[in-house]
């Protein structure tokens, strides 16, 4: 069956960065786009960028553009997000999905990896 185990959160400081890591597996991970999203406390969860299946195309929303980086190694079946100068905002759980398509809905989700940005 579909599995995405994300990892990679933790208690970080302000300014510091973090790589996300979501494994794949059981579905052609190749063919399908993937995307993050954000949930922080208390809020709904929210999309930060979306990949297209090779990797060529990528998209962030507007809050997410400069810091967030997508990106996803094939061979390994894992779509990562990179997140530079982290802020206390950046507190939330972050979850990848797999997309049902480019601009669908998540088919599939992973349990999510808690990131905790505070001094």
């Amino acid at each position: 069956q579909v599995q995405l185990v994300e990892s990679g959160g933790g208690l970080v400081q302000p300014g510091e960065s973090l790589r996300l890591s979501c494994a794949a597996s059981g579905f052609a991970f190749s063919d399908v786009a993937m995307a993050w999203y954000r949930q922080p406390p208390g809020k709904e969860r929210e999309l930060v960028a979306r990949i297209r299946n090779l990797g060529l195309t990528t998209r962030y929303e507007d809050s997410f553009e400069g810091r967030f980086t997508i990106s996803r190694d094939n061979a390994k079946g894992t779509v990562y997000l990179q997140i530079d100068n982290l802020k206390p905002e950046d507190t939330g759980v972050y979850y990848c999905c797999r997309l049902r398509n480019w601009r669908g809905a998540c088919d599939d989700w992973g349990q999510g990896t808690q990131v905790t940005v505070s001094s």
